[in-house]
């Protein structure tokens, strides 16, 4: 049957209602499952009074793709509750009588028309709410809302309160109220100057008050001839006259005649806006029908999210359930279970120990298919799969009736004799303690008879027993296997753990104990079970043992192969991050050694392009000006040489080898290159770093073996600037006379630069004798130089103490 049924198909609009076809045995098992129940909380999701009526009134649906239809549209719901909140569907009621009686020509109160305007502004606002949203299977119902906020903005902007019209639903309204004001105003005026007045003396009270909508003056009754006027009422004591004076009846009447015009167009207002309704009827409609189906559907979403719910997948063989539990049990305390009918055995044999937790078992299968069926989202894991069917029967509880003479076990086989009549391929079974009430042989032969009936009808079956013929049954039946209900032996109570593949004991002398019967009785009984029963039941005990230490290793070996998962996990995000970053770092060094090289080419061309100037201009540039360019030029290169680190100390790597004769090392404290000439019998080196012989231990170098292409460029590039700069002509002497201490020192700075780029060893200072303050301030700078190796004053024939002679290092 289909889920939905278009009811407009001249529009065309997606207007569909709800049909279930549901047989009274069905129905009586929806009762006995408790989904009446889920579905009060799914009405209580619901905002609207139809929309709650709508859950309730929810049955399962039979046609798979409905099914997988409602379920999408409970996860889209779902998804934008979580996202972007609910839709406002507040305020909207039922407004298809109002219509219907406007649409007659009548006309409707302000209430009524208030109802409609709410109904197009939640029309609206959902509009607003569905396009806001990426698409999904519920979108065609957003999109087929047809919002008027003329209309809307029409009534709320006439209709003020629930008897109130505003000033602004008509001009002719607002000038009538204009002139009410004035006349009421006028009528007091009156009446308070004659209260004000010495006519005063003959009121009961110096008020003013109103009296069959005319204003009057409460006047004592002795008096009532001292005040002509109107008598329009009495106090019920007699001893007041409410009198209209003379002189406002004629101001009362004019206010009767404007209140009377305020009522005809009041009247007309609203008669107008009955009609404008009326012209629409048909979209408020079709806009109250989606709107009650939306808060339908995100009720459904709401229970979803409320009770951890997730859309099942659907077959068309088999339930498997995984961590299911009973959506009625707190979601904290409930135990979930994995439950499996229709794949590798089509009926499921439940016992063990009463309050185990069996019939929660079966009600939990059933009830979780309804609910698939109704559209809900089911309290189990995201990879649950349930089947549809045409029928869930169920036969749980004790149905004994006095009145009709039933007894348990005929109340149960009343309910199994309807349930094999409906049995077929598309009917799932459940049956609570199948066979019970009566003879226990008979009983248990009973049970199996009826359950390999419902098999040859094609349904599937869970049912509960507590007799070993039926759990024997299970053993050696293909089709039907056994389930039990854990029980902890250690602390005789039940877990509510459902395991599949073994049969459970009942554990009746252990619950027996717990509760208190004494142990004498307890050993009695336990000598009356045959010898049969008694390796039966211990066979259990010990497969239920073993079960339980291959459950405790399987959950160990799970435990271990999970964090080895993790760790490999965590190893090849590692790994693919080291490759990421290793990826990175080359690209980077790539792009720097780029940057470096031509940089440094730069340097280079600028430095070369300066010292040929300087060769060009040599002559006719003072000696002070080609020292300040050469100094310029050497400090490009400079620039150049940190840029490619030679600025900055680095942390070498551990030696790899020992230097031999042509290898290139590094200097490890002077941060310095050079070349092995040859390794000297005790194993030091000797070096030739630039014009320099030095030796070595091997401890006190490292061998470079890893310089990239980018660096030898960017070396020879600098040799080729320095040679360039050390041909140019250096002077060896700096005249500083007639300069001030400030300026001498700055002047002597740049000269001795430009002595250590050119190599000299001596130069001459010249500053002079005069008051002797520029030669105190060069020698204290030649005192702090780092250049600097010694000075002296120059002798005679050098310029005496005139000059100082400065050696460098």
């Amino acid at each position: 049957m289909p889920l939905y049924q278009k009811n407009d198909a001249r529009k065309g609009r997606g207007l569909y209602v709800w049909r279930f076809p549901v047989s009274e045995l069905f129905e009586k098992s929806i009762v006995t499952l408790e989904l009446p129940r889920v579905l009060e909380l799914l009405a209580a999701c619901a905002v609207t009074q139809e929309g709650r009526e709508r859950c309730a009134a929810l049955r399962p649906m039979t046609d798979p793709d409905d099914v997988r239809r409602a379920q999408e549209e409970t996860s889209a719901a779902a998804e934008m509750l979580t996202l972007r909140g609910s839709p406002g569907f507040s305020g909207v009621k039922p407004v298809g009588a109002s219509l219907q009686r406007a649409e007659m020509g009548g006309s409707l109160n302000t209430r009524e028309l208030l109802e409609i305007a709410a109904v197009l502004r939640s029309a609206r606002t959902a509009r607003e709410y569905g396009d806001a949203g990426e698409k999904s299977v519920i979108s065609h119902l957003f999109h087929s809302l047809t919002p008027n906020r003329f209309l809307e903005e029409r009534i709320t902007g006439s209709i003020v309160g629930e008897d109130e019209l505003a000033d602004s639903a008509s001009s002719e309204l607002a000038a009538i109220r204009r002139h009410i004001r004035a006349t009421e105003s006028k009528v007091r005026d009156i009446l308070q100057r004659l209260i004000s007045s010495n006519q005063s003396k003959y009121l009961q009270e110096s008020i003013i008050t109103i009296r069959s909508d005319r204003y009057v003056v409460p006047v004592k009754s002795e008096h009532k001839n001292a005040i002509p006027g109107l008598v329009h009422d009495v106090s019920s004591s007699g001893s007041t006259f409410f009198i209209e004076p003379m002189g406002v009846v004629k101001a009362n009447n004019e206010l009767r005649e404007l209140l009377a015009r305020e009522k005809k167009e009041i009247e007309r207002i609203l008669a107008e806006l009955s009609a404008e309704c009326a012209a629409h009827r048909e979209d408020i409609l079709e806009d109250y029908t989606l709107l009650v189906m939306l808060d339908a559907i995100f009720a459904r979403g709401k229970l979803s999210l409320q009770m951890g719910g997730a859309q099942p997948r659907l077959s068309e063989k088999h339930v498997c359930l995984r961590r299911a539990r009973h959506p009625l049990l707190p979601a904290k305390t409930a135990v979930a279970n994995d439950l499996s009918l229709g794949e590798r055995f089509d009926t499921l044999v439940i016992t063990g120990p009463n309050t185990g937790g069996k019939t929660v078992t079966l009600k939990t299968l059933g009830l979780i298919t309804l609910m698939a069926q109704c559209g809900l989202h089911i309290p189990a894991g995201a990879d649950s799969t349930v089947r549809v069917f045409d029928r869930v029967l169920a036969d749980i509880g004790d149905e004994q009736s006095i009145a009709q003479s039933l007894s348990t076990f005929s109340s149960h086989m009343t309910n199994i004799v309807g349930i094999l009549a409906q049995a077929d391929g598309k009917t799932l079974i459940l049956m609570d303690e199948l066979g019970a009430g009566t003879d226990p042989v008979e009983g248990a032969a009973l049970a199996a008879a009826i359950i390999d009936a419902a098999r040859q009808a094609g349904a599937l079956v869970a049912a509960t027993t507590h007799y070993a013929e039926l759990k024997v049954y299970a053993m050696t039946t293909d089709g039907v296997e056994n389930a039990s209900c854990e029980f902890n032996v250690d602390t005789l109570a039940p877990t509510y753990r459902l395991v599949l593949g073994i049969p459970g004991k009942s554990n009746a002398f252990a619950i027996s104990r717990r509760l208190g019967l004494p142990e004498d009785i307890i050993d009695r009984a336990a000598r009356r079970l045959d010898a049969e029963n008694v390796r039966f039941e211990d066979v259990l005990t010990r497969l239920d043992q073993q079960r339980q230490e291959m459950e405790r290793e399987r959950d160990a070996a799970r435990r271990l192969k999970l964090e080895m998962e993790q760790s490999a996990d965590r190893a090849r995000e590692y790994r693919k991050k080291l490759e990421e970053e290793r990826a990175k770092a080359v690209e980077k060094a790539q792009a720097e050694a780029r940057a470096i090289i031509q940089q440094a080419r730069d340097a280079s061309d600028l430095a070369m392009a300066e010292m040929k100037e300087l060769r060009r201009q040599q002559d006719k540039l003072d000696w002070q000006q080609v020292n300040d360019r050469r100094a310029a030029a050497r400090r490009l290169l400079n620039e150049a040489e940190r840029g490619v680190g030679g600025g900055e100390t680095q942390e070498l790597p551990p030696a790899v080898r020992d230097a031999e004769a042509g290898d290139t090392v590094e200097l490890v404290k002077m941060g310095t290159r050079a070349s092995v000439l040859s390794v000297n019998k005790d194993g030091t080196l000797q070096l030739q770093a630039g014009i320099l012989k030095i030796t070595a231990k091997q401890s006190e170098v490292r061998v470079v073996e890893g310089e990239t292409s980018a660096q030898r460029e960017t070396r020879r590039v600098m040799r080729q600037a320095e040679r360039t700069l050390r041909t140019a002509a250096v002077p060896s002497q700096v005249d500083l006379r007639g300069m001030m201490s400030d300026e001498a020192v700055a002047a002597l700075d740049r000269f001795l630069d430009t002595a250590m780029m050119g190599k000299l060893e001596t130069v001459t200072v010249v500053h002079g004798k005069g008051t002797g303050a520029v030669r105190r301030a060069v020698r204290e700078h030649l005192k702090r130089s780092r250049y600097v190796k010694s000075f002296r004053p120059g002798r005679y024939g050098e310029g005496e103490d005139g000059v100082t002679v400065v050696e460098l290092k």
